[in-house]
């Protein structure tokens, strides 16, 4: 053997991957972690999901390879649900494409549109795809950073007198993970200013608009941001079904051709009682939206208790998934995530892996029943 290829000395295996393992040692060992560090819904999916993955699953002609860009229901659905939700406007027959999860997105859009040596900005803290995803492709991430006091959003101005003329894609996230920041029109049109100013294109990951947000919001709800911006998303979180694997990627016509060039040489299409499933969650009205939240709002009051308790401030006006709490200065969040796991068997996420900027945090997941949450608390003397 002659090695392995010099790009995975680029990158580290996955935090969760890594972490993950040592907890399932722990929990092995009769050890009782309380998992409180990873996003992955544990509320199944609406019963009219489920129902729909079953009955493709029984017929015959449901097994074989499906097309690259998805059934047209599953595209119609998805531009019907943009529509709704979102008031935007997205051609199914060219503007829409269906993903197997969006992190596969962050991939092929990068292949897509990225050579060797370009760069890309990349938000601190942020998602660690983004970054990974350059350093597999030989491409250089530039980070940005995001602070609590500019409520998380990007500095413009220290943007504007960086050397931007490398940079093809900027990577942001609103609602924002691990932060919890919420979207807005005017950050979104900011961002569309600043892409097109700078021939940039705006890759917008949304996949936690709906998760304690009264507002869901697309960066296509901005005048012009078809001309400068993609947008991921994704069932994962909306619908609790993450172990699905199914998302979307929205733009203009030549650009999600493309990205389907790329895709198509990675994957053979999408089950088709996968893409039944989605087309179920897609239709899906506000009631069960209503539901979610309302067990979410449970679970993140819990969080503010437990966080409350460990001395941490939080941000109440915050949305998603998560619970983005800061540490007092004097305290590592590296040091408090270890002694709560071997000392009290809970498991949460340090800000760090989010890059430089999240030093100091420490992250909450809210996919845990209030009766965990509540044992949690009640570990904490």
């Amino acid at each position: 053997m002659k090695g392995f290829s010099k790009r995975l000395e680029e990158v580290q295996e996955y935090y969760f991957s890594k972490k993950l393992k040592e907890v399932h040692t722990l929990k092995a060992a009769g050890k009782p972690i309380l998992n409180m560090g990873i996003g992955s819904p544990d509320l199944p999916p609406h019963a009219k999901v489920v129902k729909a993955i079953c009955q493709a699953a029984i017929n015959p002609e449901g097994h074989g390879y499906q097309g690259y860009q998805g059934i047209p229901r599953l595209r119609e659905s998805f531009s019907d649900f943009y529509k709704e939700h979102y008031g935007v406007n997205l051609n199914p027959e060219g503007e829409v494409l269906p993903l197997l999860g969006s992190k596969e997105g962050i991939m092929h859009i990068s292949m897509a549109f990225l050579d060797a040596g370009d760069q890309v900005l990349v938000p601190n803290p942020g998602y660690p795809t983004y970054s990974s995803v350059c350093k597999l492709l030989q491409v250089e991430p530039i980070y940005f950073d995001l602070v609590e006091n500019q409520n998380w959003e990007p500095d413009f101005g220290a943007l504007s007198k960086m050397d931007l003329s490398k940079v093809k894609l900027m990577w942001v996230n609103y609602p924002n993970m691990p932060t919890g920041a919420k979207a807005s029109k005017a950050l979104f049109g900011k961002l569309v200013e600043f892409g097109k100013k700078n021939d940039i294109i705006i890759v917008h990951d949304n996949p936690y608009s709906f998760i304690l947000e009264e507002k869901p919001l697309s960066i296509f709800a901005v005048e012009g941001a078809m001309d400068v911006a993609l947008e991921l998303n994704s069932l994962s979180k909306t619908a609790n079904m993450a172990g699905w694997r199914v998302g979307m990627v929205g733009g203009k016509k030549d650009w999600i051709q493309a990205i389907t060039k790329v895709k198509s040489n990675m994957d053979s299409g999408m089950f088709l009682g996968i893409q039944e499933g989605a087309i179920a969650a897609l239709n899906l009205k506000d009631d069960w939206y209503a539901e979610l939240n309302k067990e979410y709002r449970k679970r993140r009051n819990l969080v503010w208790k437990l966080a409350g308790k460990l001395g941490l401030s939080y941000d109440k006006s915050a949305v998603g998934m998560f619970v983005w709490a800061k540490l007092p200065e004097q305290m590592s969040d590296l040091d408090l995530v270890d002694k709560l796991l071997y000392e009290k068997s809970i498991f949460i996420t340090p800000g760090r892996i989010f890059g430089s900027k999240g030093e100091g945090y420490v992250r909450f997941s809210l996919c845990v029943t209030t009766e965990l949450i509540q044992e949690a608390i009640d570990r904490i003397t």
